[in-house]
């Protein structure tokens, strides 16, 4: 597999001097294409800084990051901005839809801002809409939705332009077990059909389901290991 990411030696330092604290210290890895990482690490652990460099939120005190090859680690605000337009799909713990657009209009929101032209857009979000099961459900407003299905809208939104990364940031950290099994079986099933899905978590169970896992502890990364097989579900076209 083709090096999707690449960081080299990173930091994210806060109060340089006497009283600094470096969230990442020294951080190295790769992830490839079509991989399905867990990150893991408690409160503190600096496994949030470490996703919002890999989201382009925030560039790092030194080090490098390259994605696909491009080292995104001193772009501009508008750069990094464009980076995450084009490359990265986002799911947030708190789906973060809007409340007055249905799922269908939640979901082509994000395509107008990838300059798609109204038609494929509405065909493009139909489809990311009945890969996450809610076909039925495109009318609806987050409001008239249980968290589970606000979750799949939001899935749907990050999955439906084939951004090369996924990246889910405690995905199931608001819904109840039946709702996380639903969630974790669509980024299993993502994962399965070839999208690299980078996924951060304190739940060691939910972890456990990717294929590799990062645990990061004080800013540093403490294991790096590959879980065993875990994904023998038929497979889904996306």
């Amino acid at each position: 597999m083709d090096t999707l990411i690449r960081i080299d030696n990173m930091y994210k330092i806060y109060n340089a001097g006497e009283d600094e604290v470096r969230a990442l210290d020294g951080v190295s890895l790769e992830i490839h294409e079509g991989e399905f990482v867990a990150i893991i690490g408690h409160s503190g652990s600096g496994k949030s800084t470490l996703m919002n460099m890999l989201g382009c939120l925030d560039i790092p005190t030194a080090g490098s990051y390259f994605l696909k090859g491009k080292d995104v680690s001193k772009l501009s605000d508008n750069e990094l901005s464009d980076i995450r337009n084009q490359q990265i799909g986002f799911i947030f713990q708190g789906y973060n839809l809007i409340t007055n657009l249905d799922a269908l209009g939640n979901v082509e929101l994000s395509l107008i801002y990838r300059g798609i032209d109204r038609r494929m857009r509405r065909k493009v979000s139909k489809k990311a809409l009945a890969i996450v099961g809610l076909e039925k459900r495109m009318r609806h407003k987050p409001a008239e939705m249980s968290g589970g299905q606000q979750q799949r809208v939001a899935i749907a939104r990050a999955i439906a332009a084939k951004p090369p990364v996924i990246l889910a940031d405690e995905p199931t950290g608001n819904l109840d077990s039946h709702s996380t099994e639903d969630i974790m079986n669509i980024l299993k099933e993502l994962h399965k059909a070839g999208r690299t899905v980078i996924l951060i978590t304190h739940d060691s169970e939910i972890a456990a389901q990717a294929k590799r896992v990062i645990k990061i502890k004080d800013g540093k990364i403490e294991m790096d290991y590959m879980n065993e097989p875990v994904m023998e579900e038929e497979g889904i076209n996306v």
